[in-house]
C-alpha cells in the first residue's frame, strides 16, 4: 500500500515581497537625498570670472569687523544695511568675502540672513 503525501513543496520563489523591499528602499534614499534645509551657495569657479552682477559686497576682516560696500557696520545691523541696500531688485546677490582666519560661523551668520530674506550669496574665492 502506497501513501501519496499531501504535502508537496513548490519550488517556486515568489518575488513580490523582494520587489516591495526594493521598492521602499528607493522611495526611502529618494526622500532622505536632498535636504530641504540646506543653504543655497553659488560658488564661482576660481579660476574664471563670476557672470553674476554685483548688488552688495558684504566682508569680514580677521579683527571680525563686518564691511558692507566698504562701509563699516556693527554686525547687529548687517540685515537692516542689507535689506535698505537690497530695496527693489529683482533677484537680490551678496557678494561675501571673508579672510581665511575668519572662523565659519561668522560667515554662516551673514548666509543665514541671506536665507531668510531670500537673497542669493556669492563666496568669493581668490584666484589660483
Amino acid at each position: 500500500m502506497k501513501l501519496k503525501g499531501r504535502n508537496k513543496v513548490s519550488p517556486d520563489f515568489s518575488m513580490s515581497s523582494m520587489t516591495d523591499i526594493v521598492f521602499l528602499l528607493l522611495v526611502f534614499f529618494m526622500l532622505t537625498a536632498n535636504s530641504p534645509n540646506a543653504l543655497d551657495l553659488l560658488l564661482p569657479k576660481a579660476k574664471g570670472k563670476s557672470t553674476n552682477t554685483q548688488n552688495v559686497s558684504v566682508s569680514i576682516d580677521k579683527n571680525l569687523q563686518y564691511f558692507v560696500n566698504d562701509e563699516r557696520i556693527n554686525g547687529e545691523y548687517i540685515e537692516i544695511e542689507l535689506k535698505k541696500a537690497l530695496a527693489g531688485q529683482d533677484s537680490p546677490t551678496i557678494i561675501l568675502r571673508t579672510e581665511e582666519s575668519v572662523a565659519i560661523k561668522e560667515a554662516v551668520y551673514v548666509m543665514d540672513i541671506a536665507n531668510r530674506n531670500n537673497y542669493k550669496v556669492i563666496l568669493a574665492v581668490r584666484p589660483n
